[in-house]
């Protein structure tokens, strides 16, 4: 076991913690942030996403003891039922939002774009948020919700 201490969402932890824990464990199990799920477990779906340190990444490929002194930001961390960020009102406004499952990796792969890239062209929006599958929408609704985010100047 070793002591980590992270920030997740603005709030300091310090945690002890087997170092092989996946930071997808966890945030789920941990710290009872369940907006991050699990989708396949290998880093192929981004339903695990994060921000990790100004990167967007799959949380069930990092290990608890990679992210000591790491600043991480999750889906909770970015609006809520009262005060959505305008890149989940960009969602729900164009209705890029099916079942839910992919929605919060997708957000926070669009929002991490926009903040370093507020007028994103259709194909970096496509890098941005290529490692994020979605199986309801078809792309086409997401891509819109991401263009409107940016055409409105909001991050």
């Amino acid at each position: 076991m070793i002591t980590i201490e992270f920030s997740v969402n603005d709030k300091t932890y310090v945690l002890e913690v087997d170092p092989r824990e996946r930071l997808l464990d966890v945030l789920r199990n941990r710290l009872g942030l369940m907006g991050t799920k699990e989708g396949c477990g290998e880093g192929e779906c981004g339903a695990c996403t994060v921000i990790l340190d100004g990167k967007t990444v799959n949380s069930c490929l990092i290990l608890a003891g990679q992210v000591h002194n790491s600043v991480i930001t999750t889906i909770e961390g970015v609006g809520n039922r009262q005060s959505p960020h305008p890149v989940q009102k960009a969602f729900v406004e164009v209705g890029a939002v099916q079942c839910g499952f992919c929605t919060p990796g997708m957000v926070l792969s669009a929002k991490n774009l926009l903040d370093k890239n507020p007028h994103p062209s259709d194909e970096e929006i496509g890098v941005a948020l290529s490692g994020n599958l979605c199986r309801c929408t078809g792309y086409d609704k997401i891509l819109r919700a991401v263009k409107l985010a940016a055409e409105e100047g909001k991050q």
